[in-house]
């Protein structure tokens, strides 16, 4: 009788996945910066190939274009960056508006104009923004949605480089990359405007990286503040927005790309820096402090207004507060999660706040992504966010009338007028729209505008920030408003059809390679799981550590959202490096479901790495 132990069964080993071709590139809007040439795959064979889905409301889609721009630098010659622009809004969906926005935020690489999703489609994508990684050879080898996958994608590059170079199905060379040619303006996608003291007025020239100061004609130029060229040391600005007047006469800038506030004296002319480090603020760091020693994330207005300076925090659904006279910034509203929530300021959540105006006892806030328009207020014991305009991310369209059933869509700015009613720069629509708290109504003030941005009082006059046509506009304050035929929207994006009872959530998270989960600190993932109408969810919401979830469904609610936001933290893994680099890789997604009989029973979320179930 042999007494030894019986050796172990091994692991099984893991499943090989079958490789996957990747889709053909097709879009009915064409392609931009190609030089009038349309791509295929097979024109891109023998490089490694990064296709970015986006949309250009969607600031962590300009995060990850920000992320992109060194990778596109440093592999030139065998990586080629594709935009496939993929649209939210109806006004996406216009192919100048894609032109537009392929300038206003320097896209130096290919965009395919995806108006009716089909890449989207072909490629299953959910989320934006997200990137796929397809090899020389033509398969799809890698997605990551969300923010933080720069160095995972770097350092899978580098990997098929040297693979595909030892194979001899690499090739270097120039990409298909075609520069349009520069058109000459005083500005260029200008963002917002400041009336000053003296009578004129200040401008953000965004896409130029400046500030203008134009006369009281809103048209002559005094000076340009800046050096022009994207930067952060000495008087140089990152796609520069918001404006606001200090009680001392200085001008706080919202820097928005270097994610930081800058103050700018107009009597010398100089630039500092008041607020941010220059880097991005991740989940987890610090959400109060000395305003220069706290990240912050794509301020896009700012506001004076209750002995503080408030800040449209863009980048993280928030609205934060400077001090000037402590030197401190914290978070003033907002939890992060995206949506349009109202309640007590801490409580509260956002999407994508971009524009700003105090009046009284009230911040007016333009929520852009909810296509909203909200204020906060004070409270006995606080301050508490309430919505005037608006239902949620995926209702949008212009019709005036009741505020309850009133659209807006994508708005950016917003005006405290002198009767108490509020005027929005309603972007998408193209138009300048009232919204009266004495009626609670809506109406049009004004149409045919290009993507206002911005609008501010001169007397009589609004002057309206008119971005893609790069002028100022001045207008006179209509008695009677403008009727304008009622048009609702709901987002292109089809809903997942789910099956009714248990429903698998997965965020699929990968490690890049030559990384490790870091778990020093606790648990290195996060998932957050809600739901709009509340009641579609039985059981499952809320906040844990695992990157999986069983999700009840009500069986009395047919249809609805699910919210889903996932993080994860990785470190290089090298036992000899004692402080390896970390990164942070986090997404949200707003998922339309519909529940059916034959629906599917899982709902794969890719954060990073491939489906091995899909």
């Amino acid at each position: 009788m042999n007494d030894a132990a019986p050796a172990p069964t091994p692991a099984p080993a893991p499943r090989k996945r079958a490789r996957v071709r990747a889709p053909e590139l097709i879009g009915k809007g064409g392609w931009l910066n190609t030089g009038g040439k349309d791509l295929t795959l097979a024109d891109l064979r023998g490089k490694c190939v990064v296709v970015d889905f986006w949309t250009f409301c969607c600031i962590n889609c300009l995060h990850v274009l920000d992320e992109l721009r060194e990778l596109e630098e440093k592999h030139r010659d065998t990586v080629v960056i594709i935009g496939v622009h993929s649209p939210k809004f109806v006004h996406e969906a216009e192919h100048a508006a894609v032109v537009d926005a392929v300038e206003r935020y320097e896209v130096h690489h290919p965009v395919l104009d995806d108006p009716e999703l089909a890449t989207w489609k072909q490629y299953a994508v959910r989320a934006w923004p997200t990137l796929v990684v397809i090899d020389p050879e033509g398969y799809v080898v890698a997605q990551h949605a969300g923010e933080g996958h720069a160095h995972a994608i770097a350092k899978l590059v580098e990997e098929l480089e040297a693979e595909h170079a030892a194979k001899g199905t690499l090739r270097r060379g120039d990409g298909p990359y075609v520069a349009p040619e520069p058109v000459a303006s005083d500005l260029r996608f200008p963002g917002k405007a400041l009336l000053l003291p003296s009578g004129n007025l200040l401008v953000s020239d965004s896409t130029r990286h400046q500030l203008v100061e134009l006369a009281a004609d809103g048209e002559s130029v005094v000076r340009r503040i800046g050096s022009g060229e994207r930067g952060f040391a000495g008087d140089s600005f990152s796609e520069p927005q918001g404006l606001a007047l200090l009680p001392d006469g200085r001008v706080v800038v919202a820097d928005t790309v270097n994610h930081a506030l800058r103050v700018l004296d107009l009597e010398t002319g100089a630039v500092e820096t008041v607020a941010g480090t220059g880097r991005q603020w991740w989940q987890g760091s610090p959400t109060s402090g000395p305003a220069l020693e706290v990240d912050l994330s794509s301020p896009w207005d700012v506001a004076w207004w209750q002995g503080k300076v408030w800040i449209a925090m863009a980048g993280v659904h928030q609205l934060w507060t400077w001090d000037p006279a402590e030197g401190t910034v914290e978070v003033a509203a907002g939890t992060t999660n995206e949506g349009l929530h109202d309640g007590p300021a801490a409580e509260a959540w956002f999407a994508q706040p971009s524009g700003l105006a105090a009046a009284g006892d009230r911040l007016w806030i333009a929520d852009s992504e909810t296509s909203a328009l909200r204020y906060v207020h004070p409270t006995d014991t606080g301050y508490a966010v309430t919505s005037a305009v608006g239902t949620g991310l995926f209702d949008f369209g212009h019709r005036d009338g009741d505020a309850a059933q009133a659209l807006l869509q994508h708005p950016l700015g917003v005006t405290a007028l002198p009767d108490g009613s509020v005027a929005v720069c309603d972007t998408y629509n193209h138009a300048l729209r009232r919204y009266d708290p004495a009626t609670g109504e809506v109406s049009t003030l004004a149409t045919d505008l290009r993507e206002p941005s911005d609008a501010v009082l001169v007397g009589e006059d609004i002057v309206v920030v008119e971005s893609a046509r790069h002028r100022l506009t001045r207008l006179r304050l209509p008695e009677e408003a403008v009727r304008v035929d009622a048009v609702a929207h709901r987002t292109q994006r089809a809903a997942t059809e789910v099956a009714p009872g248990t429903l698998r959530l997965d965020v699929v998270f990968r490690a890049p390679s030559g990384q490790k989960l870091d778990t020093r600190y606790g648990p290195s993932t996060r998932l957050l799981v809600s739901s709009t109408p509340p009641e579609l969810l039985a059981g499952g919401e809320g906040a844990g550590s695992d990157l999986f979830r069983e999700l009840a469904l009500n069986p009395d609610v047919t249809e609805g959202v699910l919210h889903v936001s996932a993080m994860a933290a990785s470190c290089d893994d090298d036992p000899a490096n004692e402080y390896p680099a970390c990164h942070v890789h986090q997404q949200d997604w707003g998922v339309p479901v519909r529940v059916t009989a034959d629906g599917a029973s899982r709902l794969p979320l890719v954060l990073a790495g491939m489906d091995d179930e899909g």
